[in-house]
Formats: structure tokens, C-alpha cells, sequence
């Protein structure tokens, strides 16, 4: 385990690809605050850092409320006195139903916590580390390859996504002369609860179901780590790491 003592800012980090990269941020010696509306899943992920977990702080939030990020931050702040990584990673999709069929709210949920709590969290990470000393950090997206291209009845996931990267490019521009580093990874297919009804098959851009190859979650957060670690002098502005034969590239 390290000992640089560096801090990072994990959301979604009870689950998934969230807790994967915690975890693994946690063995390499960073401070991690593990951000998520369900305390009892954050509490499992700070039991399976094992001693590790000395290092995280629990800090049970909503990305999209500007209240709940802000009180989230100041939390980091107060506790460990700056910033060194923000992970955005929390998401979620719609019911894969034709778009016209969706609601609004349906709509509006998605793109509140996968694009609103992203820039929410952003905001409040830029002026931590903007203003810190030594200056400087590092803020992570998570694309998805449906940053690149959809998977049937996703409009919604999709389209916050795509805005993903519009917004990962505007932090890269807008922030580098505070020397804020940010990159975007772009994950197809990590085995996780997400992912459970590839192994019984998924629609497919043909109308047909197909099972689909998954990898090891513990891939995304070594993927992670290697982005958080760079020196704010080098950068990784987007990453694709992807189950190899997943039906991505060319055709399927």
C-alpha cells in the first residue's frame, strides 16, 4: 500500500465500477471519500477495503442536488484539506422502451444525475483545487462507449453521455490554467450488477438477443488508478477499456 496520502472523491462508490476504483485508490494509500445516496452500500465498501479502510469517509449524498455536493465537499475539505482526484462516476439509465414511450421524468432523471450531478460536482472540485497548495487536480468522467455509440431504446443514457465528453473537453480547456488535468473513460461491458442480464442475452442493434462477453470490473478500477496517478503534467483525455469481444467494434 502507498503512503502518499493523496485524496480523491469517489460517486456511485457503493456499487459497481464506483466501488471497484475505490477500492483500488484506497490500496494504493489515497484518502477516499465514497459518495452515494445509500449509506448501507458505502459502509459495505469501506468493510471490504478491509484495513484500508481507515482511509475512507462515508459521505452519503444526491449529485443532483447543489445543496447536498456542496455540503459533500466541504466535508472533504474540512476532513483532509484539499483535493487531489474526483472519479464522476455515478449514473443510471431509463427502461429500454422506444423513446417516444418514455416520460419525461423518465428523461429527466437520467440526465439529472448523469450530466447535472457530474457538472455539480465538477463545479465544487474546480474551486478546491483551483485554490489549493500545492494547485492542481485531476477530475475523471465516466463516458461509457455509449459516448460513441447506442445501444437500442437508450436515448436518454446515451444522450447524457454523449454530453459527457463535451463537457470532459470544456474542463480540460477551461481548467488547465488552474493545472486541473481532466480525462474521460469510456468502459464497455464490466461485469457487475448492471451488466447481470448480458449472460442471458440483450437486444442488439438487429432486433436479435445475444449473450455478451464481459470483463472483471477490477480491470476499470486499475484503469482508474492509472489516470489518477499521472503527473498533472501528462494527461489520458480519453480511455476505451472494454470486454475484447464484446459486439462494439465494427459490427458487431
Amino acid at each position: 500500500m502507498g503512503s502518499h496520502n493523496r485524496v480523491a472523491v469517489v460517486t456511485g462508490a457503493g456499487t459497481g465500477i464506483g466501488k471497484s476504483a475505490a477500492l483500488t485508490l484506497l490500496a494504493d494509500g489515497y484518502r477516499v471519500g465514497l459518495v452515494g445516496r445509500r449509506k448501507e452500500l458505502l459502509d459495505k465498501t469501506v468493510a471490504d477495503a478491509g484495513a484500508n479502510g481507515v482511509n475512507a469517509l462515508v459521505l452519503q449524498a444526491d449529485v443532483c442536488k447543489p445543496e447536498s455536493v456542496k455540503t459533500l465537499f466541504a466535508t472533504v475539505l474540512k476532513a483532509w484539506g484539499r483535493l487531489d482526484v474526483l472519479f464522476n462516476n455515478a449514473g443510471m439509465g431509463a427502461p429500454a422502451i422506444p423513446m417516444e414511450d418514455l416520460s419525461f421524468e423518465q428523461w429527466k432523471a437520467v440526465v439529472d444525475v448523469n450530466l447535472s450531478g457530474l457538472f455539480l460536482c465538477s463545479q465544487e472540485a474546480i474551486k478546491i483545487m483551483k485554490n489549493q497548495n500545492p494547485r492542481g487536480g485531476r477530475i475523471i468522467n465516466n463516458g461509457s462507449i455509449s459516448a460513441h455509440a447506442p445501444r437500442p431504446n437508450s436515448a436518454p443514457y446515451t444522450a447524457t453521455k454523449h454530453a459527457v465528453t463535451g463537457l470532459t473537453r470544456c474542463i480540460s480547456l477551461d481548467c488547465r490554467k488552474y493545472d486541473i488535468a481532466c480525462g474521460q473513460i469510456d468502459i464497455g461491458n464490466a461485469a457487475t450488477e448492471m451488466t447481470e442480464r448480458m449472460k442471458s442475452g440483450v437486444m442488439q442493434a438487429d432486433g436479435s438477443t445475444a449473450v455478451e462477453p464481459r470483463m472483471d470490473v477490477k480491470h476499470v478500477g486499475s484503469a482508474v488508478l492509472y489516470m489518477a496517478n499521472l503527473p498533472l503534467d501528462a494527461n489520458v483525455q480519453f480511455m476505451t477499456i472494454m470486454a475484447t469481444k464484446m459486439p462494439f467494434v465494427g459490427r458487431g
